[in-house]
């Protein structure tokens, strides 16, 4: 089993420590993407029209000027990195022993300038979306389509794809073959904030549970024990399962 879980736009930061070391992070096949990506990133944030380019508030100084220092900058796991909604009901710093292991296993956070990172993968704090268009290098979610099927595709290996990323991110990647049979996008009805929060509660849930159902019924099932759910079967055979997911 693989989570797919989306970025938060807002990063924690660390004013000291080790800059990020690229040889050291899961998915080294990705190293060389990740170097252009973050070449192409640090020339845009430097040009007096960022802010346009990347599509983010002029007001955002700050985090603009920071992608100019990517490969010098302190470095954070990713599993601090991340705030937000999502990650608050996620909580990952309250997960222990076997919970933590098994979160570090089994979550993927998808990522516009890394492409796919794990849990304890140190990378520098960034602001950029998936839906950026990087000059030279095109619409980021089509730019990392291809590199990501291989990687994703031996993670999830026999087990199931459980997608909770926003459609933005969803477009970096899709599961195919006998894999899309497996395929789950946890869908919450209502409000976005809702909506990450409940992602962020699913998400806790099946990292502290040692179960690992392997078909998207069994998902449904491990699920209803802490939610109300409604499975959904696939339109095509493109499309992922839809488990509709609500708090209770």
């Amino acid at each position: 089993m693989i989570i797919l879980l989306p970025p938060s736009e807002t990063k924690a930061t660390r004013a000291r420590g080790r800059a990020m070391n690229l040889d050291s992070l899961s998915n080294p096949e990705l190293n060389d993407a990740r170097r252009n990506v973050i070449n192409a990133l640090t020339a845009v944030s430097a040009r007096p029209d960022a802010a346009s380019a990347l599509g983010v508030s002029p007001n955002l100084t700050d985090d603009i000027a920071r992608n100019t220092r990517l490969t010098t900058a302190p470095a954070l796991p990713a599993s601090s990195l991340y705030t937000g909604v999502l990650y608050d009901a996620l909580d990952l710093a309250s997960l222990t022993g076997a919970d933590k292991t098994r979160a570090g296993r089994r979550v993927v956070i998808s990522s516009a300038l890394y492409g796919a990172v794990r849990l304890r993968d140190a990378v520098a704090p960034y602001r950029l979306s998936m839906a950026v268009n990087l000059p030279g290098m095109g619409p980021l979610a089509s730019f990392w389509k291809p590199l990501l099927d291989a990687p994703l595709t031996e993670a999830a290996g026999r087990g199931l794809v459980i997608d909770c990323r926003s459609s933005t991110y969803a477009a970096s990647w899709a599961p195919s073959g006998d894999l899309a049979k497996r395929w789950v996008h946890i869908r919450v009805p209502g409000a976005t904030h809702m909506a990450k929060h409940t992602r962020g509660l699913v998400t806790r849930a099946l990292v502290t549970d040692p179960r690992d159902p392997r078909t998207p019924a069994a998902l449904a099932e491990q699920l209803a024990e802490t939610f109300d759910v409604a499975l959904t079967a696939p339109k095509s055979a493109t499309k992922p399962w839809i488990l509709d997911a609500t708090a209770r």
